[in-house]
Order: C-alpha cells, then sequence, then structure tokens
C-alpha cells in the first residue's frame, strides 16, 4: 500500500503541481514572453533529467531517485508559494521539472519492472493526466475563491508531501548488477530508434494541437480549457482500457499513428479531434511502454529515454508547427503534422527489437 501511494499519489500530486501555476501566470509576470519562459521553464528542467535519472536508478536503484524527486518537487513548490518576482520563479520552474524529471523516469522504471506492468503502467498513466486536469481546473477555482495567487500550489506541494514521505517505507527492487551504463544506452538508442522516434511525434502531436488551438481558432480561454481537460479525459479512459489488453505493441502503435493523421485533420475543423488525438495518445503510450517491458535489467535507461523523446516531442513539434503557421497557415501546419504522424505508421514496421532483450 505505501508503495503504490507514493508512486500512483505521488505522480498524480506532482502532475497537478506542475499545471497549478497556469492559472495565475499573470501574477508572476506581466508579458506574455515572460509567462511563457515561467511554463517552460518546467519543461525544460523536467527534459534535462528524465534521462540521468533513468542511468541512476539503475545504478544506485530505484526508491532513491524516487525520494529525490519527490523531495526536490516539494521544495519547489514551496519556493514558488513564496516568490514573486519573474526571475526566480523561473529558477523554481525549472526546479519542479528536475524533480519531476527525476520522480517519472525512477517511478515508470519501479511500474515496469513488475510482472502485471500492463495494468499497473494503466492506472500509472491515468493519475497522471487526471493529476494535470485537476490540478489546472482546482488552482483556478482557488485563484478566485481566495485572495492569495499561491494557495493551489501551497495545495498540492503540500499534497506532494505525503508520497514523500511514505516514499521512506518503499520496498525497493532488485537492482541489476552495475554493468556500462555508456554501452546500454547507446545499445538502446540504435535498437530502439523508431520506437524513440514514435514517441517524439504522436505524443509531440498532443502538444501541437493544445498550443495552437487557442489562436486558429479564435475561442476564448475557457473554452479552450474545456477541451484540453476532455483531451486528457479520453487520454484516461484510453490508458484504462488498454492496459486491460495484451495488445501487440508495433501493430497498435501502426493503427494509432495511421488514425492520428485523421485526427489531426479532424482537429482543423471540429474540436471533436481533441478527443480522437487524446484517446490514441492514450493507446499509444501503453503500448509505447509495453514494448519497452523487454528490457528487463535496464527499465530506468528505457523509461529515462521515453520520457526524455516525450518531452522533446511536446517541446519541437508545436515549435515546428508554429514556424510553419505563422509562414504559411494553419491548415499547412497541421497537413505537416499530421504528415509526421503517417511516417510513424511506416517507420514502426523498421523495429526489429520487439520481445528483444538488452544485456
Amino acid at each position: 500500500m505505501r508503495t503504490k501511494i507514493t508512486l500512483f499519489f505521488g505522480i498524480f500530486a506532482v502532475m497537478a503541481l506542475s499545471n497549478a501555476i497556469v492559472p495565475v501566470l499573470p501574477s508572476y509576470a506581466d508579458g506574455s514572453a515572460l509567462q511563457g519562459a515561467i511554463y517552460s521553464a518546467y519543461f525544460l528542467g523536467a527534459f534535462i533529467s528524465t534521462l540521468p535519472a533513468g542511468v541512476l536508478s539503475d545504478r544506485y536503484g530505484r526508491v532513491p531517485i524516487i525520494r529525490f524527486g519527490l523531495a526536490v518537487t516539494v521544495a519547489s513548490g514551496l519556493l514558488l508559494s513564496v516568490f514573486t518576482s519573474p526571475f526566480p520563479v523561473l529558477t523554481a520552474r525549472c526546479l519542479e521539472g528536475v524533480g519531476v524529471g527525476f520522480f517519472l523516469a525512477a517511478a515508470l522504471s519501479y511500474v515496469n519492472s513488475g510482472p502485471d506492468h500492463e495494468r499497473m503502467s494503466g492506472y500509472f498513466m491515468a493519475l497522471l493526466n487526471a493529476g494535470l486536469v485537476i490540478g489546472l481546473v482546482l488552482a483556478g477555482w482557488l485563484a478566485v475563491h481566495i485572495p492569495v495567487q499561491a494557495a493551489g500550489i501551497v495545495l498540492f506541494a503540500g499534497l506532494a508531501l505525503i508520497p514523500a514521505v511514505t516514499s521512506f517505507f518503499m520496498h525497493e527492487l532488485p537492482v541489476p548488477a552495475a554493468k556500462n551504463n555508456h554501452t546500454v544506452l547507446i545499445q538502446l538508442i540504435r535498437e530502439y530508434r523508431w520506437l524513440w522516434y514514435s514517441s517524439v511525434i504522436l505524443v509531440g502531436v498532443t502538444g501541437v494541437v493544445i498550443s495552437h488551438y487557442p489562436k486558429f481558432s479564435g475561442a476564448s480561454a475557457d473554452v479552450v480549457g474545456i477541451w484540453i481537460a476532455i483531451m486528457s479525459i479520453a487520454t484516461i479512459g484510453a490508458v484504462l482500457v488498454a492496459s486491460r489488453f495484451s495488445l501487440p505493441p508495433i501493430p497498435t502503435i501502426r493503427w494509432c499513428a495511421v488514425l492520428m493523421v485523421i485526427g489531426v485533420l479532424f482537429s482543423f475543423y471540429s474540436p471533436l479531434g481533441f478527443v480522437v488525438i487524446g484517446a490514441l495518445a492514450g493507446v499509444v503510450m501503453i503500448a509505447q511502454i509495453a514494448f519497452l517491458a523487454a528490457v528487463k535489467d535496464h527499465q530506468g535507461v528505457a523509461m529515462g529515454l521515453f520520457t526524455t523523446t516525450s518531452y522533446l516531442g511536446m517541446t519541437a513539434l508545436p515549435l515546428i508547427a508554429g514556424l510553419i503557421a505563422d509562414s504559411t497557415s494553419f491548415f499547412c501546419a497541421f497537413l505537416v503534422t499530421a504528415f509526421f504522424s503517417g511516417t510513424v505508421a511506416l517507420s514502426i514496421g523498421w523495429c526489429t527489437c520487439e520481445g528483444k532483450t538488452v544485456p
């Protein structure tokens, strides 16, 4: 029970905390550029920390890395609750991303190393998305009804303290004998390269529609927020359902990529495309995690690469789509995004590593 509280309540709390600042960003900075920088600093911290965290969890065990990640997350939340100047907030947001990166990589490694990894990963990813939704909604509600801008941040930092404490009572999984992590890393990058590509593209697609739909549609912030929440709810439902079945990873990823092409083009004409993309993203993530379960003794490195490529996709694809939209049109941006999704349907078949263990 203590392990489940740490892993499942932990991912809910840290993801809720990561989104709690969004409704009150104007309180921390006046200009949109600086607000965007504060928002993005979290992703920078997560991007640079997930792979080192995975490598360290294979070498020293998952539990110490989980503890460290949760401690850093709680500390950063407390700092965000007292800082008001933009640049200290930037530093705290980056630190928060580092904490989440350490926790996420090690926790996913722990979950995917167990015998019931498919079902457990479903719960984990569902609570991850639930935390994002609740953090955004509840922090916004608190900002309106409580005259303290950091009320939501304080709440979720306090909740994150619970799994931080229970992590000291977790049972450590057997740690594989220390090996040359550099060699393992290079081997995993090479042999699973098309899986990493699918992670960059298919996770990045969600970032494209989330980041560009407000300007493209002209919809009000509250309407856009509702559709983003619906997208996350669709992801929650999909991961819970997909994790109940032993879906063959490569065919599942291929068909999801094909359907993602349709979903992206559909989202250009209707926000109902958010539901399609959210559901497909959930199925894809479960298939990708199941794919990587074969990397028995190097789950830390594998999950570090998985989370790193996911964050890379969330960073790179929205940027590429934005450049295309500015120079041509939003339709071209969505069309190119759909094209990228289609390339995954072809390239994932080139991966010959399914069921293959890394020595």
